[in-house]
């Protein structure tokens, strides 16, 4: 395996309802290395949501242990955290999460901002991932002047911005219709192939089947593991 991005040894997650103790990750060993495609797949309740929040660094485990990028999470202070968030991680929701009165230039600026990076580079920064996903004559529209598909690669662009370390998308087709889905996976097998690491969660399996490794969850332990044969893909 290349460089291994992330390592996680004995993951465990529990949370407590009332008197119930509900076991969403139970001592899961993973690793995923540098430039790997991964779809995290399995029915709701499988537990896949909670261990992709604790590789993104939005949740912490209740035993185990995460490094990602060399670095254990566990011993970050929140600043720390936060910085890596920003820096190391680039998020794809299934909900866009856009400001929909900004462009979308100024939409994907925003991690920028909080990195401190001045607004003439910001821009160039941003028109170059906006130019990257298809949308370079697009910049000053707004959301809700755009289709799904095309506020799903905004959203990426703003993920790349920062050039992080993993991207991590969670059901970002599940909002959109299958076509548009298609073109939004052909997007992201794309920015693997020139070198972006990405992992993926998803429950359905012809999503799944655009990554080049599929890991499947069952009852919050990993129960298969296994590399594919990605579909061809047309951008």
């Amino acid at each position: 395996m290349s460089e291994v991005i992330i390592r996680a040894t004995g993951l465990v997650k529990d949370y407590v309802l009332g008197a119930e103790t509900v076991h969403a990750v139970r001592a899961v060993d993973l690793e995923i290395g540098a430039e790997e495609f991964v779809a995290v797949m399995g029915p709701s309740g499988s537990g896949k949501s909670t261990l992709m929040n604790m590789i993104g660094c939005l949740d912490t485990p209740t035993a185990g242990e995460y490094w990602l990028n060399g670095q254990l999470v566990s011993e970050l202070s929140e600043d720390q955290l936060a910085r890596v968030r920003n820096r190391d991680i680039g998020f794809v929701f299934q909900t866009f999460n856009l400001l929909p009165r900004a462009t979308a230039l100024h939409n994907v600026e925003l991690p920028l901002i909080y990195a401190g990076i001045r607004g003439k580079d910001r821009r160039r920064l941003a028109a170059e991932k906006l130019e990257l996903v298809g949308l370079g004559d697009r910049i000053d529209h707004r959301p809700p002047e755009m289709s799904g598909g095309e506020r799903q690669r905004v959203a990426m662009a703003r993920a790349l911005v920062n050039d992080p370390a993993i991207l991590l998308a969670d059901e970002p087709t599940g909002n959109l219709d299958s076509v548009t889905s298609s073109d939004i996976m052909a997007q992201l097998a794309q920015l693997n192939e020139q070198g972006q690491t990405i992992v993926l969660v998803t429950h359905e399996r012809d999503i799944a089947g655009y990554a080049k490794r599929q890991v499947h969850l069952k009852d919050g332990m990993i129960e298969r593991d296994f590399l594919t044969e990605p579909v061809e893909t047309m951008v």
